[in-house]
């Protein structure tokens, strides 16, 4: 473990050319006094590292010193796709592994390739969940990323959609996905490859059985084919719907996607209105989604739609006791 510290010390040093104690205590997560015994090791070994005194003062190498002891150790390069992510790589439990292998990396770099790659750093951020929602709590996520590096068995208890709700599997997962801040395992089961949420498994036991993995195998393009999969498979009818032209004139303010497109995609009719078709999941679904909308946005077809939202709107104008006098133009109640 000092060993390990020690080159971190001598690598940080390289990279950043000057750091105080705290600086160093505070990135490697000791005490100043580790940090002082530390140094004075590195300076026993034959390492030309001084102190410059003063407030402005910090550890630092003799100008042109470098070390060569870059080399990534086999748990560090397989973190090494997560530098630049460190929510991902946290969620791996694979912090340690991508910060050494992110700062073995810039220590292998000359000095004006290392601070354009600190400007980059410090320029480009990736934030994986979307907008109003939190990335899902996967407590397994690391057992199935450790089944995943060594081509190990592992037998799940999982929740799904359809009855039964609880079943129990046996995977030999051939890659994890991380889509809008949830995580996913693909692995081949008795039935062929299948995609599993992890956050839908409910208890997880390794194995130390392992398999081989499918030769032909392609993470990426095997999640594309499961995209356009999923979205022809989902979509089970069309709606066409009118716009209203104050509706259209706000898209910007829609979170929305696909009427936002068909909208942005359609001439307005004469009167501003914008009449679109759109795929939709279901008649409860499309419903649900629709009519927050109100007056905005009127069903044309199917007739099924329309019969849901006026019965939705019945239902809720019963619940809270509004009548129709109260409602202004756009359906919701008149402010006075």
């Amino acid at each position: 473990m000092r060993s390990s510290r020690l080159l971190s010390i001598l690598l940080l040093l390289q990279t950043r050319r000057q750091l105080t104690a705290r600086e160093l205590a505070d990135e490697l997560d000791v005490s100043l006094r580790t940090i002082y015994r530390d140094v004075e090791a590195l300076a026993a070994a034959g390492v030309p590292v001084y102190a410059d005194q003063g407030r402005a003062g910090g550890y630092r190498l003799v100008e042109g010193y470098r070390t060569r002891l870059t080399g990534l150790t086999e748990q560090e390069a397989a973190a090494l796709f997560l530098v630049g992510m460190p929510g991902p790589a946290a969620a791996l439990g694979l912090t340690a592994q991508t910060n050494a292998a992110e700062l073995k990396l810039l220590a292998a770099l000359a000095p004006d390739q290392r601070d354009r790659a600190g400007r980059l750093k410090n320029r480009f951020h990736l934030d994986m969940p979307a907008w109003y929602a939190d990335a899902e709590s996967s407590p397994h996520l690391s057992a199935v990323a450790d089944a995943v590096l060594h081509d190990r068995r592992i037998k799940v208890r999982y929740r799904r959609w359809e009855a039964p709700r609880e079943v129990d599997r046996t995977l030999e997962p051939h890659g994890l996905v991380l889509k809008s801040g949830s995580w996913y395992v693909v692995a081949a089961t008795e039935t062929g490859m299948r995609t599993y949420r992890i956050s839908n498994i409910l208890d997880l036991t390794p194995t130390d059985e392992p398999f081989t993995r499918a030769s032909d195998f392609d993470l990426p393009q095997f999640w594309q084919d499961h995209l356009e999969y999923f979205d022809q498979s989902r979509f089970t009818a069309q709606a066409v719907v009118k716009v209203s032209k104050s509706l259209a004139q706000r898209m910007y303010d829609v979170s929305f996607p696909q009427l936002v497109s068909a909208v942005a995609q359609t001439p307005p009719d004469a009167d501003g209105t914008v009449t679109v078709t759109l795929e939709i999941e279901s008649i409860g679904n499309a419903a649900a989604a629709l009519c927050r909308f109100g007056a905005g946005l009127e069903v044309l077809e199917p007739p099924e739609l329309r019969t849901e939202l006026a019965t939705l709107g019945r239902t809720l104008t019963t619940l809270y006791d509004v009548r129709p006098a109260d409602l202004g133009a756009d359906g919701l109640p008149a402010v006075p």
